[in-house]
C-alpha cells in the first residue's frame, strides 16, 4: 500500500522537523503566517503574484508611500511550496515614518481528506516596532473547512519557536502556540473577498493579524485589490508608542 507509506513518512518527517526549529532557523528562508487555500486540480506547477502600491505628494505636504508584496508558489505531487516578501516604506519630509520589511517561505503536505500539515519559517524587520528583527519557526495541522466555487475556508494551529532580537535589551527565545484561518468568498467571476487572520501567543505577549482584501480582475492577470492589514502586539518594547499598526492601501496585483 504505497500511499499509506507516504503518509507515514511525511508525517514522520514532520515530527523531526519540529524537534529540530532551532537548527531549521539557521538555514531555512521565512514564509507566511496565514492558511492558504488548496491548489485547484487544474493550477500549474509553477505561479507567482506581484502587488504594487506607491503614492506620491508634492507641494504642500512632501510624502511617498511604497508598498510591495510578491508571492511564488510551486506545486510537487502533494506539497505544495511557497516564498513571500513584501515591504513598506512611508516618508514625509524627507523623515522615514514606517519601514517594514517580511520574507517567509512555507510548506503544506497533503494528507487523506480535507488534512493538510504544514511548516513555516518567517523573518520580518519594522524599524519603528522596537524589535531589530524577529524569526519564526512554526508547524502543525490544518484542516479544509469549506471547499467549493463560492466559498474557501481553511483553519489550521500548531507550535512554534520565535526569536526576538531587541534594540536594548537582551534577546528573547519564546515558545509559540499559533492558530489561523483564510477564507474566500468569490462572490462573482471577477471579484472575490479574502478574510486572513492569525494569532501567535507567548508567555510575553500576542501577536494578532488580520487582513481583509477585495480583489477585482481587470483581465486574465491584472487585478484591483483594496486591502486593510491590522497588526496587534498586546505587549510591545517599551520604547514601542503604539501597540496596533494599521495599513488601508490600494495597489495593482498581477498574477502569472
Amino acid at each position: 500500500m504505497p500511499k499509506p507509506r507516504r503518509d507515514v513518512v511525511a508525517i514522520v518527517r514532520w515530527m523531526l522537523l519540529l524537534a529540530c526549529w532551532p537548527l531549521w532557523l539557521t538555514v531555512a528562508y521565512a514564509n507566511p503566517f496565514y492558511a492558504p487555500p488548496p491548489p485547484q486540480d487544474d493550477a500549474p506547477v509553477f505561479s507567482g503574484d506581484a502587488e504594487l502600491g506607491f503614492t506620491h505628494l508634492s507641494g504642500n505636504t512632501n510624502s511617498q508611500t511604497l508598498i510591495g508584496k510578491t508571492l511564488l508558489t510551486w506545486l510537487t505531487g502533494k506539497f505544495t511550496y511557497s516564498l513571500r516578501g513584501e515591504v513598506r516604506t512611508v516618508s514625509k519630509d524627507n523623515e522615514t515614518s514606517a519601514e517594514q520589511y517580511l520574507v517567509s517561505g512555507r510548506e503544506r503536505y497533503e494528507l487523506d481528506g480535507p488534512h493538510y500539515l504544514f511548516g513555516f519559517a518567517r523573518w520580518e524587520k519594522d524599524r519603528f516596532a522596537g524589535y531589530d528583527q524577529q524569526l519564526s519557526a512554526i508547524g502543525g495541522y490544518g484542516r479544509q473547512i469549506l471547499e467549493n466555487d463560492t466559498h474557501t475556508l481553511s483553519l489550521e494551529a500548531g507550535p512554534g519557536y520565535r526569536h526576538d532580537r531587541l534594540r536594548e535589551y537582551d534577546d528573547e527565545r519564546l515558545m509559540v502556540t499559533y492558530t489561523a484561518l483564510d477564507y474566500r468568498w468569490g462572490f462573482s467571476d471577477y471579484a472575490d473577498i479574502q478574510q486572513e487572520m492569525s494569532i501567535e501567543y507567548t508567555n510575553q505577549n500576542t501577536t494578532s493579524r488580520s487582513l481583509t482584501a477585495l480583489t477585482a480582475r481587470l483581465n486574465a492577470r491584472l487585478s484591483l485589490r483594496l486591502s486593510h492589514e491590522i497588526k496587534h502586539n498586546s505587549q510591545p518594547p517599551d520604547d514601542t508608542s503604539e501597540r496596533t499598526d494599521s495599513t488601508t492601501s490600494a495597489s495593482l496585483l498581477y498574477r502569472w
